[in-house]
């Protein structure tokens, strides 16, 4: 589908570029006040700031390195404060992991205030409300990544506010893991209200009551991998109800291809009785769109700003999808954008999306670029 040359769109939303610049591969992208923040996957190259105000000329604004063996591939912003993740990069075992926090009142010289350390692998991916910091880091004592808050009242000074581990992984505390190795890990917290909606990789995953943040206590826990072969990415409460119920929406990963079968989806789940959380439908794409056996092709990760009913998934060479959930129980395409493949790729790999408060689409790729896009009935 990628590989033909042209940009493909669906038939019902209209998507098309608007702008569109080259940059390093990137795994996350986050936009506020005009600004464009791209976290890159490969080093030297850590996080770039994009001046976006004109979304037909982008321009690079700065452009921050890091050393060899790490990458930053996340960024969260609030106002004058940027978080960048610091995580060993292919099995680099010297290089110190940890969450790095930037004063960006001058974004043309980010100005490094603090320096979050982690032990092992360092930090995946987080979430960040101006105040408090949702991670993933590895801690010492701990098998895997688990959940950890941390309080940056005073962003120079940040502060562990609380954390939350799936019972197994503290060795350091006497605890066995049924599992093996790092399988279940914290990948991503996302917080509505006094709750915490963690994916799990390999572990599901948890919704969490941070009402006392000291002492985070589990409400429910939900694995479907195994018999599933992917592993839980993104798990995104829906702002409001949809068809008088409480919905979230949870992506799996095509991640490094585990089986040849089958690719990962999209699922529908519905939380009203949070207790008891309960997989309602899925999305997924026939296999035969699938460019070749060597390329990444399936779900990754929902733009987390939700606007409305329509979803914008990434979903690598599958670019672009967006999905109505108007009716939760029967999710629908409306429209997809596979973008060209960028500098030395044969197809696209579309990785993450921002979706800005005028409508507008930030869309990376993995390997090469950032374009900005519309949508249109």
């Amino acid at each position: 589908m990628a590989t033909s040359g042209k940009v493909k769109f669906g038939t019902g939303l209209k998507i098309k570029q608007v702008g569109r610049m080259d940059l390093p591969g990137g795994g996350l992208v986050a936009v506020e006040n005009g600004y464009a923040y791209v976290g890159h996957m490969d080093p030297p190259y850590g996080t770039s700031i994009v001046d976006v105000r004109d979304p037909k000329h982008p321009k690079l604004v700065s452009q921050l390195e890091v050393p060899e063996g790490i990458h930053s591939h996340k960024v969260r912003v609030s106002g004058d404060v940027m978080l960048v993740n610091y995580e060993r990069y292919k099995s680099n075992k010297e290089a110190q992991g940890g969450l790095k926090i930037f004063d960006i009142s001058n974004k043309a010289k980010p100005r490094e205030i603090a320096f979050f350390k982690a032990a092992g692998r360092g930090v995946h991916r987080f979430t960040f409300d101006g105040r408090y910091a949702y991670i993933s880091p590895c801690i010492e004592g701990y098998v895997g990544n688990i959940v950890m808050i941390l309080d940056l009242k005073d962003p120079a000074r940040p502060q562990e506010a609380g954390r939350w581990w799936m019972p197994g992984q503290w060795i350091g505390g006497g605890e066995t893991p049924a599992w093996e190795g790092t399988a279940h890990r914290c990948h991503h917290p996302i917080r509505r209200g006094n709750r915490l909606y963690v994916s799990y990789w390999h572990g599901g995953f948890v919704i969490l009551d941070i009402s006392d943040m000291s002492k985070p206590k589990l409400v429910s826990h939900l694995d479907w991998s195994p018999p599933y072969p992917a592993p839980t990415h993104t798990t995104l409460p829906m702002p409001w109800k949809i068809m008088e119920r409480d919905i979230m929406v949870v992506t799996d990963e095509e991640a490094q291809k585990l089986t040849p079968k089958p690719l990962a989806f999209l699922w529908i789940v519905d939380i009203t009785e949070e207790t008891r959380p309960i997989p309602i439908s899925t999305f997924m794409l026939p296999d035969d769109s699938a460019p070749g056996p060597d390329d990444r092709f399936g779900a990754h990760q929902p733009a987390e700003q939700v606007r409305s009913a329509t979803l914008y998934v990434t979903w690598f060479s599958g670019g672009l999808r967006a999905i109505d959930i108007s009716n939760p129980y029967l999710p629908t395409e409306v429209g997809f954008y596979v973008p060209l493949p960028g500098r030395g790729q044969k197809t696209v790999q579309s990785n993450d999306v921002y979706h800005r408060e005028d409508g507008l689409l930030f869309l990376i790729d993995r390997f090469d670029g950032l374009e900005i896009l519309e949508s249109q009935l």
